[in-house]
């Protein structure tokens, strides 16, 4: 039993809460600047702790070097507690119980642990100086390799909800290692590791890491530090010093130093050999202490820092409705040098009255789509560095100086950060949140990006004005792809910061989710016309990065993820490792899937002629039931913004999220199909001489006074077939051949180069074009034919005809879409250049860019 009671009915201050990707206390973020206390040898009840006095004299001493919070390993008597509050300090408070051994064999055990969480947590709840409690320290990873990681977190998630129940309003956390990093632990309400690495640049990477693994949830480091005895004592300063630094710019929550002190109680036993502490056992300061306090105070940011001007540029069309919310949060933003630049495209409604209330420039102009507002407040931006935030988002108060600091520390021509939806928005936004299809960032490394969303990118000026800003034909969405590859083709790269996150508010209807997903169907349509190199045949984007983000629909047999343990489960950073899906398995996530069913169904009705045909009905409702499983089981994942209350309402949400997950591929197929993304569609040159249309291999020369390696012929080559929109494969390293061009989706063409030397660079360049069937049209040739042939067999004329005349149609589409291939490659191989004239409607918005800078009106 605790010995004081003073304090734990005190309501008056509101308890911490998890806001983004940080913590608030008393609505204001609280950026954790702690120390570890303890374990120290027991007293005559049990604690391991000292005195009160003794208590007394740490807590004013670390309070007066600007330290906020202390972690404690074990359950803390309320007069630490309230010693803790006395002089404002939070406490992270241990729960600990037996997890260094098999607990999980003695369900007598178990039973006790979960006991022994739920009194702890009743003896101290609503405690003002807590800060949150830790259901465990580094569970050894041989426990959790003899359990499997599944049986521990599941085990973690029942001590969760027990303490929740507890204790509804504090906030529960687990303190990992980087031994079991994989372990799942989603359901926390933060993620708190222990890590000791001695280099600054390992430090940062894994920190870049554990972002990534944490998502949209804040991460503490629960243990840093460094043994002065075996290191010196300016070594720890110095250590400390970088290590809290790195911490809090690579976007931590925080961070606690091991330890207060020198003086540890472990397993019955004084520790004397190790003096990880910030003062030593008769509490006589270290370097390290006056080292750690100066860092805290100048964290996350220093001062001094030489920062770059930022314009912060928001486009809108009738975003009424939200940017008053983007305004207020922009006037809060802690940044000392930043411009604020509203171009109102065109807008109908109050827009231009509501932004007028605030201290920013706005510019007005005609309604010429997205892409155009974005070039005219790039154009108008005076910083070097041109920030875009959308008019349904606001920003986190520090979203400029962490993507500043990037910027400062980093040869990058961009940065993004997360977006994530705020609470509050009601039922239907926070289920939208929780399905496919919104603004999501793709890596290629922890650190570097493919893609960032438009909703939080960020580029130096100079670097957008070389590319152009963004292609005016995206008037609506694309435009932050197009705009992040063509930077990317320059040679320059992307950063993401996990911690430069923005609030984006979702959709609130089911409609306007629609018309959202629909017109992302068309922004790929534009995409894929100018990238079609990125696209496969299907019409689906490839991307080369993992995207990140909620709301993924998951494939029913994806493969199993692995965990690496090193042998015998000695590897100190074991990590899980997600394999590459296959084809068959992503094909039920595509929106044509749902095409396929639909030729089903048709196929189906002419059962009434041949009724073996009857057969697609039921595997068209056998598909559409794999379809609706894989929706339901993503959606079963969901993480909501406000836990449904009633077992009602969970259900009720999950249906509703469900229903999306099944929705957003028909709108984005919808959107595809409208604007020529078809899995038909054909690319590059379509006149066909008659010979092409003889499939079989050719052969083709070209002489060459202009020396060139065999290396750039291919690539040059390459280039012309982009030029002409033209799908292009690269060859890998056991292929013989070097370029696949595909004009279609049933064949295409393999190209092999080889280069003869005449001398005095003289060369003359051969071109073996082979043709490659698609395995879908060889399939869907023979399926076909196969049943025209039993039908005619079982006198169904009529149905045999209609199947004979699809065969028969598929063939003819290899044949050509195999011509077209090697007709493709033929022209760019024998073609001196490939020149290609802009599309009207690029003409068009080229003249409409034009028309807007002329135009604009500035107030």
């Amino acid at each position: 039993m605790n010995k004081s009671l003073s304090s734990a009915d005190n309501n008056v201050i509101l308890r911490p809460r998890v806001e983004g990707k940080f913590l608030t206390v008393n609505d204001e973020k609280f950026y954790v600047r702690g120390v570890t206390y303890g374990t120290f040898q027991p007293d005559e009840d049990g604690f391991n702790f000292p005195a009160p006095n003794a208590i007394e004299k740490d807590f004013a001493l670390i309070s007066s070097f600007g330290i906020n919070s202390v972690r404690t390993y074990t359950l803390p008597p309320l007069y630490l507690l309230d010693c803790a509050q006395k002089y404002d300090l939070k406490v992270l408070v241990g729960l600990p119980w037996e997890q260094h051994i098999t607990f999980l064999d003695d369900e007598n055990r178990v039973k006790n642990i979960e006991k022994q969480i739920r009194e702890n947590v009743n003896s101290c709840k609503n405690h003002p100086a807590i800060l949150a409690y830790t259901l465990g320290n580094e569970i050894p990873a041989p426990i959790v390799r003899w359990y499997g990681a599944r049986r521990i977190e599941e085990f973690l998630k029942r001590l969760y909800l027990i303490g929740k129940q507890a204790d509804p309003n504090g906030l529960f956390t687990y303190v990992n290692y980087p031994t079991t990093e994989y372990l799942n632990l989603s359901f926390t309400d933060f993620d708190c590791f222990n890590v000791y690495l001695e280099s600054k640049e390992k430090l940062e990477k894994y920190l870049a890491r554990l972002h990534n693994l944490s998502g949209d949830r804040p991460l503490v480091m629960a243990e840093i530090g460094l043994d002065s005895r075996r290191n010196g004592e300016e070594a720890q300063a110095n250590s400390l010093d970088w290590q809290i630094r790195s911490v809090f710019s690579s976007g931590c929550a925080g961070a606690f130093v091991f330890a207060w002190t020198d003086e540890w109680w472990r397993g019955g036993f004084a520790i004397e050999d190790w003096d990880f502490g910030l003062t030593n056992r008769e509490r006589s300061p270290k370097p390290a202490l006056h080292a750690v306090s100066k860092a805290f105070q100048e964290s996350p940011f220093p001062a001094s820092e030489n920062l770059p001007k930022i314009s912060v540029v928001v486009c809108s069309y009738n975003g009424s409705a939200t940017i008053r919310d983007c305004m207020e949060a922009l006037q809060k933003v802690e940044y000392p040098d930043f411009e604020v630049i509203v171009v109102n495209d065109g807008s109908t409604d109050n827009l231009a009255k509501i932004v007028s209330q605030y201290p920013v420039r706005l510019i007005n102009t005609p309604n010429r789509g997205l892409s155009n507002a974005r070039n005219t407040g790039m154009e108008a931006a005076t910083g070097e560095i041109v920030a875009y935030i959308d008019d349904d988002a606001y920003p986190d108060p520090h979203w400029l100086r962490y993507l500043a600091h990037v910027f400062m520390t980093t040869n990058h021509a961009g940065v993004g950060g997360p977006n994530i939806s705020p609470a509050g928005d009601g039922v239907i936004a926070d289920s939208i949140a929780n399905a496919p299809g919104g603004p999501v960032h793709v890596l290629l490394t922890d650190e570097i990006a493919e893609h960032i969303p438009g909703c939080n990118m960020a580029f130096r000026r100079e670097a957008l004005l070389e590319v152009g800003g963004c292609d005016p034909v995206y008037r609506a969405a694309g435009d932050d792809v197009d705009l992040c590859w063509r930077i990317q083709q320059t040679g320059k790269t992307i950063g993401f910061h996990p911690a430069a996150f923005v609030w984006h508010h979702c959709r609130n209807s089911v409609k306007m989710y629609w018309n959202q997903q629909k017109g992302y169907g068309k922004a790929e349509a534009l995409l894929e016309k100018k990238w079609s190199e990125k696209y496969n045949g299907f019409g689906h984007l490839n991307w080369s990065g993992r995207i990140y983000g909620k709301g993924l629909t998951l494939p029913l047999n994806s493969k199993k993820d692995s965990i690496f343990y090193g042998i015998w489960g000695t590897a100190p950073f074991q990590s899980i490792y997600q394999p590459m899906q296959d084809t068959l398995s992503a094909i039920p996530l595509m929106p044509e899937w749902y095409l396929f069913i639909a030729s089903l169904l048709v196929i189906s009705l002419f059962g009434f002629s041949w009724q073996p045909l009857f057969l697609a009905f039921p595997l068209s409702i056998a598909l559409i039931f794999v379809i609706f499983v894989q929706a339901a089981a993503s959606a079963s994942k969901a993480v909501y913004k406000t836990a449904p209350e009633t077992e009602f309402e969970k259900l009720r949400r999950w249906g509703l999220t469900t229903f999306l997950h099944l929705m957003q591929p028909l709108a984005r197929l919808y959107g595809r199909l409208t604007h020529g993304l078809k899995p038909w569609r054909i690319r590059g040159i379509n006149n066909l001489p008659v010979e092409f249309l003889v499939p079989k291999a050719r052969g083709f020369s070209l002489w060459s006074e202009n020396w060139k390696s065999n290396e750039d012929w291919v690539r040059l080559n390459e280039e012309k077939l982009i030029k002409l929109k033209v799908p292009v494969r690269r060859g890998g390293e056991f292929e013989r051949w070097d370029l696949e061009a595909r004009s279609g989706l049933l064949a295409a063409c393999r190209g092999l180069f080889t280069v003869e030397e005449h001398g005095a660079g003289k060369q003359l360049v051969r071109l073996c074009c082979r043709i490659h069937y698609s395995k879908l049209g060889i399939v869907l040739f023979g399926v076909f034919a196969t049943l025209a042939l039993f039908a005619a067999f079982d006198n169904a004329f009529f149905a045999a005809t209609i199947l004979g005349l699809f065969s028969l149609s598929i063939r003819a589409m290899i044949i050509f879409d195999a011509a077209r291939a090697v007709r493709n490659f033929a022209a760019v191989f024998l073609a001196e250049e490939i020149v290609v004239q802009p599309t009207a409607a690029a003409s068009a918005n080229s003249e409409e860019s034009r028309e807007t800078a002329k135009a604009q009106s500035v107030s």
